[in-house]
């Protein structure tokens, strides 16, 4: 009975540590966070920051194709710079934001809820902040290249409009980051940019008819936002699939934030590396 009581007791505090702490992922598939994190590379993840996650309804995650979840407190908030697992936002197309719980990224945080962020010349640059973000070194390297050096489908960004908006990954912005609580005023321009956020949040489609911007049958002039927001990059800036093509992340879809190399593989030779085991991730 002793050991039975113990056995129950252990799996118990495992799967709460699980939950509310940290996790594990299996091993990093790509080289879109080289040098910080590399192909091959397995990691410990703290779900302290922001605070650990939980779906509201475990018989039925998704409700009205919304996956709903309820977030606990944290140690603290996301930093610029921080390194996060997630959910990538889309599990269907690039038209709705749906939460694809089988799909794991790993991005450097680079603009918080409330910041305005831009790329001037290749480097990322968020209001008020002197300090530089993401992986400065490959920012100037981009702001080395041109148009020519690079195909059309990794050169043109978010949200991908022609007429009020053509950013590209060396001049993109400034793009403000939604903070919950916050408001906007919404015009047939900005629209674009927050479209895919707002029917997120409501569950209404938004369009532009006879110069108003309407939210189902509604016309608005504005909104107010539930949500926080993140803008995320890769360090790898020259393939990632990161904010710069997909936008805003909600915080909803957010793990934890990776902490350890526990162990790493080179993907290539199949050879353990052992220069990166226990490596703390910056």
């Amino acid at each position: 009975m002793f050991y039975t009581v113990v056995v129950i007791v252990s799996l118990v505090l495992a799967l709460c540590l699980r939950v509310f702490v940290i996790t594990s992922i299996i091993s990093i598939p790509s080289w879109s966070m080289d040098p910080a994190v590399m192909a091959g590379d397995r990691l410990i993840v703290t779900k302290l920051i922001p605070g650990p996650r939980i779906f509201k309804n475990i018989r039925q995650i998704r409700i009205d194709g919304k996956v709903q979840t309820k977030r606990f407190n944290g140690i603290r908030k996301v930093r610029r710079n921080d390194i996060l697992v997630f959910n990538h936002p889309y599990s269907a197309g690039w038209e709705k934001i749906d939460m694809d719980l089988n799909v794991f990224y790993l991005k450097r945080c680079v603009a918080l809820p409330g910041d305005t962020f831009s790329i001037e010349n290749g480097i990322y640059s968020v209001n008020n902040c002197p300090d530089s973000i993401g992986c400065f070194f490959r920012q100037q390297l981009l702001s080395e290249k041109s148009q020519d050096d690079f195909q059309p489908n990794i050169w043109k960004c978010f949200p991908y409009d022609t007429v009020h908006y053509q950013w590209n990954i060396k001049d993109f912005g400034p793009l403000y980051v939604p903070a919950s609580g916050a408001t906007i005023v919404l015009d047939t321009f900005n629209y674009l940019l927050y479209k895919r956020l707002i029917e997120y949040e409501t569950d209404k489609i938004l369009f532009v008819k006879d110069g108003f911007v309407y939210a189902d049958d509604e016309k608005i002039s504005g909104y107010t936002f539930k949500l926080n927001y993140y803008f995320m990059a890769g360090d790898q800036i020259f393939d990632s699939s990161d904010s710069r093509y997909w936008g805003m992340l909600p915080k909803d879809c957010i793990i934890g934030k990776a902490i350890l190399v526990w162990r790493s593989t080179d993907k290539t030779t199949g050879k353990t590396r052992w220069n990166r085991f226990f490596k703390i991730i910056k």
